[in-house]
C-alpha cells in the first residue's frame, strides 16, 4: 500500500534520489522488492520540496503512475534540494479523488504521507474523527483514509507537538480506534524527518556528509541501510538519528 522516501541533506538533484539509484521510488512503483501489501503503486504519485530560504516547501502531483508522466524526468533532473518528501500510490480505494489523495498532504512547513491502510475504514474513525474541529473536518484533503490521518496529526502539529510526538500520539490514537491498520507514516518541516513502522517496512541511511534517507525500502544495495523494527519512532535530523519503541494501545 505505496512506497515513500523523504531526504535531509546537502543538495541534490531529486532525480538521484527518485530516478537514477537501481531501485528508486521511480522503479518501485512497478517492482518493489519489499512490499508486503499489494504488488503496484500506480494510483498517484507526488513529490515536496524545499527550496533554499523558503520554509514552505513546493509540490508536485499526478493521479496516474509515476512512470507515464514525462514531464517528471526533466524535473527530476534540473530541481535541486536538501530536503524531499516523494511517494507513490496504492489507493485503499481504486481511484478515490485522484490527484488529492496522492502524498505527498501539505500545510504550512509541513509534508507528510501514509503507506498503509486504516482497518474498517471508514466507520472506525468515526468517533476519533468528532475530536477535529468542524472547519478542520470539512477541509480534509480527500476523502480516503491517509486525509483524515493527516488531519489528526496536523491538529496535533499545530498545537505546537513536535513531530515525533504528533506521530506517535496519532498512531497509536488510529491504532486504538482501528487495531488492523498499518500506519506508516512520514513527516517532515525540511529541517528533520520523522517515521513511524507500523505493520510495513522502513529503512533509513545515515553517513556523514551524505545526509539522510527514511525509506519503505532500499534504493540500492549499499551496506549502510538499516532496518526500522516494527512498532518503532524514528526521528531524523541532518545530525542525529534516534529510534524509540511504540507501544501497543490497549486491547
Amino acid at each position: 500500500m505505496c512506497r515513500h522516501i523523504a531526504y535531509l541533506g546537502p543538495p541534490v538533484a531529486m532525480g538521484e534520489l527518485l530516478i537514477a539509484p537501481p531501485h528508486a521510488l521511480y522503479r518501485q512503483s512497478w517492482a518493489p522488492r519489499r512490499q508486503h501489501h499489494g504488488t503496484v503503486n500506480a494510483d498517484g504519485f507526488g513529490v515536496g520540496w524545499y527550496a533554499e530560504g523558503d520554509p514552505v516547501p513546493a509540490r508536485y502531483r499526478r493521479p496516474g503512475p509515476i512512470w507515464a508522466d514525462l514531464g517528471l524526468t526533466d524535473l527530476a533532473r534540473v530541481i535541486r534540494t536538501g530536503a524531499l518528501l516523494a511517494a507513490v500510490r496504492d489507493a485503499t480505494v481504486p481511484g478515490a479523488d485522484g490527484e488529492a489523495a496522492a502524498a505527498p498532504f501539505a500545510a504550512g512547513p509541513w509534508l507528510f504521507s501514509h503507506n498503509g491502510s486504516v482497518g474498517g475504514w471508514p466507520g472506525s474513525l468515526a468517533e476519533l474523527a468528532t475530536t477535529l474541529p468542524a472547519g478542520e473536518l470539512l477541509s480534509l484533503a480527500a476523502r480516503n483514509d491517509s486525509a483524515l490521518v493527516w488531519a489528526l496529526l496536523l491538529h496535533r502539529l499545530r498545537a505546537g507537538d513536535s513531530l515525533g510526538e504528533a506521530l506517535s500520539g496519532t498512531v497509536l490514537d488510529v491504532a486504538a480506534a482501528a487495531p488492523a491498520s498499518r500506519l506508516n507514516l512520514l513527516v517532515t518541516d525540511g529541517e528533520r524527518i520523522a517515521a513511524t513502522a507500523w505493520g510495513d517496512t522502513l529503512w533509513y541511511l545515515a553517513g556523514p556528509g551524505s545526509g539522510s534517507v527514511v525509506a519503505s525500502e532500499p534504493y540500492d544495495d549499499d551496506p549502510r541501510w538499516r532496518e526500522v523494527p516494527d512498532r518503532s519512532l524514528l526521528v531524523v535530523t541532518r545530525t542525529d538519528v534516534s529510534l524509540s519503541p511504540l507501544k501497543e494501545p490497549p486491547a
